[in-house]
């Protein structure tokens, strides 16, 4: 075989590992608790130290790498070089790990027309008329309340992802609204709730489960489970209960609180005639947060890789950028300064201007999917006379002061429930992302600005 030869089966197989990995990543993470997750699995294997921000920071060494979440659905993962020095700069690729989504309500139990339904609201702006006729599930975060022995509760998050279709929102029948393709237009607080069963299925599966009930013993506060399950019931369908406890193995009695969203069961693919495209829900922006996150891993986790990195190389993968960033961990808070200035301070707290110095040198690449050519639409461009979506970027510029770029992927189908991007895209993120790591502490020592 030739040389040539051997170099592009190598390039190939990099290229469907890295694709592949992609896939399974997709597939792993149907909600932000559950990609944070998938990250954190992923950083320990290639031996990030977790850290915790309760915690001081003191023993922090070059050469190291380690992550701390925020709410479990934020994630800041980083490498600190050997000739690190305090006041150094950090480089930093930073994403979110949200989605325009449907979020079940406090109160979700809805009963209309013989049908239990589920209430939910709009998180992001999306195609919401996409999510009509789809095979439905839910996934979240579910808060149990875990009885110690004696008197002591204490109260513990379980992720949950039911696998099966469960819900599906159907539309009308265009019998019924003969000018529905003039217009589908989609009235969210009447028509976007999920039907998950017939209530007269739910009452004779609710006989059952109350028969076992009756026979549960007295929790440490007097109360019967029966009575603590009915008061639950009061906000959420019982049956949808049952299947969240079956799901984590404890009693619906035990789940006291949750963070749920509706997600399509189907799976995220590679498609197209000539396996070309990537099929998948949330890729804005797990597709960014995928990229920078593996760049990250692969750039250091070769034996000597931070040998010469004078700065720290960071990726940042934020929640609720979809609703404005807003929140205790979303790119609107200090979670990225509070990193820097610790980090820092770990190194040298005997001067207290060398955070701004490490701002000055510092680098941010905001990475976003962006729009690509419509093909259906030759004429779609960003107008002038009309806003377009924004990025954690100009965040981060003016709350940190830091230099920041705005890059991203194109894709087809932003914020519908089931979008496309080029395979090929996703592999040259990857690579642009690893080069930035490796290359850019010596990069920045041939830019001039400001003298």
């Amino acid at each position: 075989m030739k040389r040539d030869s051997i170099k592009n089966t190598k390039m190939e197989t990099s290229k469907e590992q890295i694709i592949s990995d992609f896939i399974n990543f997709l597939n792993a993470s149907p909600t932000p608790f559950h990609a944070v997750d998938e990250a954190k699995k992923r950083l320990k294997k290639e031996r990030y130290e977790q850290i915790s921000e309760r915690e001081e920071w003191s023993n922090l060494k070059v050469g190291k790498k380690y992550f701390f979440t925020r709410n479990y659905s934020t994630i800041i993962a980083f490498a600190i070089g050997n000739k690190y020095v305090a006041g150094n700069g950090f480089h930093i690729v930073a994403a979110h790990t949200d989605s325009p989504a449907l979020k079940l309500k406090p109160i979700s139990k809805v009963g209309k027309g013989g049908y239990l339904e589920v209430g939910v609201q709009r998180y992001g702006g999306g195609l919401w008329h996409t999510w009509f006729d789809r095979d439905l599930t839910v996934a979240g975060r579910v808060i149990v309340k875990e009885n110690k022995g004696g008197d002591s509760v204490c109260f513990s998050h379980r992720l949950v992802r039911i696998e099966d279709p469960i819900m599906r929102i159907p539309t009308l029948a265009i019998h019924l609204d003969r000018d529905v393709n003039d217009g589908f237009k989609v009235n969210t607080q009447n028509h976007l709730l999920p039907v998950l069963a017939t209530s007269i299925k739910a009452e004779l599966n609710k006989a059952a489960a109350e028969n076992s009930l009756n026979e549960s013993v007295v929790d440490n506060d007097g109360k019967k489970s029966s009575e603590r399950a009915n008061a639950e019931n009061k906000k959420h369908h019982s049956l949808l209960l049952q299947l969240l406890a079956t799901q984590i193995g404890c009693g619906p009695d035990d789940i006291c609180d949750f963070e749920l969203q509706v997600c399509d069961t189907q799976p995220s693919i590679v498609a197209g005639a000539m396996k070309e495209f990537i099929f998948s829900g949330r890729l804005d922006n797990l597709c960014m947060s995928f990229c920078s996150l593996k760049a990250l891993i692969d750039s250091t986790s070769a034996e000597g890789s931070l040998e010469d990195e004078t700065g720290i190389r960071m990726v940042a993968l934020f929640d609720h950028e979809e609703v404005g960033s807003d929140s205790a961990q979303g790119a609107g808070s200090p979670a990225m300064l509070d990193a820097l200035s610790r980090i820092t301070n770990s190194f040298s707290s005997s001067n207290s201007k060398l955070l701004e110095k490490a701002v000055q040198r510092s680098f941010v690449v905001s990475a976003d999917m962006a729009h690509a050519l419509h093909p259906n639409y030759m004429d779609f461009v960003v107008r002038n006379d009309g806003p377009c979506g924004s990025t954690i970027g100009p965040i981060l510029a003016s709350g940190i002061g830091i230099r920041t770029v705005d890059v991203g992927a194109p894709q087809l189908s932003m914020h519908s429930i089931r979008e496309m991007c080029g395979v090929d895209d996703v592999r040259h993120s990857y690579e642009h992302f690893k080069a930035y790591f490796e290359e850019f502490s010596e990069l920045e020592t041939q830019i001039t600005v400001d003298f």
